[in-house]
């Protein structure tokens, strides 16, 4: 039941807005590992602003590992908790006056020097699109950038969840939920899973349920207060269709 569903929403939600924010203060091991997931999050979004800013691939991974740091030990995450609001947008806020007031500084910090909050070897493989190509503003690819990093990491847990249970099912169901062309039919996956075709038609929708269940608990992190998640689900849709 909808309202059900909504209680149940606002009631976990006590326990995971700004939660990945707040972790993110001190040296202790559950510190470390929001922080880690909170750049694996946004890094990719802060470093495609930088990059539309006219910096290089490696100007902007300095810059971008360097914000992170300054953040850090700033210890500006303590004001963030007194603020409502996004983080997405407060990120945003507070690149744009990193790189207005201290981008000398902050390209002191090379990489190899300092903390390098996370690893670039794995972050940087997608990243020398030419941005430039998309006539997007630096807003709107940060956006954008924003939105697709979250849907990877819904997908993700999708798939994790899906694989302990019957492996490679949630892979064939998410191309149906695609427009591409040459996607299976419901029938053929029935027959390559020795389901039923109604039993492929009920996964789906669990699927798309829980998809949508995944996707708020991801906002949900970034968000002041559960009435924001709408919200910013209704930016991410615009941030898709740009």
């Amino acid at each position: 039941m909808p309202g059900h569903d909504q209680a149940g929403l606002a009631s976990a939600f006590v326990t995971t807005h700004w939660s990945v924010v707040l972790a993110a203060q001190g040296e202790s091991e559950r510190a470390q590992e929001a922080l880690e997931k909170l750049c694996r999050t946004y890094w990719r979004p802060l470093y495609a602003f930088i990059r539309r800013q006219g910096c290089s691939p490696e100007e902007a991974q300095d810059l971008t590992q360097s914000f992170f740091a300054s953040l850090l030990e700033r210890r500006d995450f303590d004001r963030v908790r007194k603020e409502k609001g996004r983080l997405r947008s407060y990120l945003l806020g507070s690149l744009k006056h990193f790189l207005a007031n201290d981008r000398r500084k902050a390209m002191s910090l090379r990489r190899g020097e300092g903390r390098a909050l996370v690893s670039l070897d794995e972050l940087r493989t997608d990243e020398d699109v030419d941005l430039e190509s998309q006539g997007l503003s630096a807003d709107r690819i940060y956006d954008q950038r924003w939105a697709l990093t979250l849907l990877d990491q819904v997908f993700a847990r999708l798939t994790s969840e899906g694989h302990a249970q019957r492996p490679g099912l949630v892979d064939r169901l998410s191309e149906l939920l695609s427009d591409e062309p040459g996607r299976p039919s419901q029938a053929e996956i029935a027959r390559e899973f020795g389901m039923t075709e109604n039993a492929v038609k009920q996964a789906l929708h669990r699927l798309r349920q829980r998809y949508r269940q995944l996707l708020r608990e991801e906002i949900a992190h970034t968000v002041a207060t559960p009435a924001e998640i709408e919200a910013e689900l209704r930016e991410l849709i615009v941030a898709l269709r740009a």
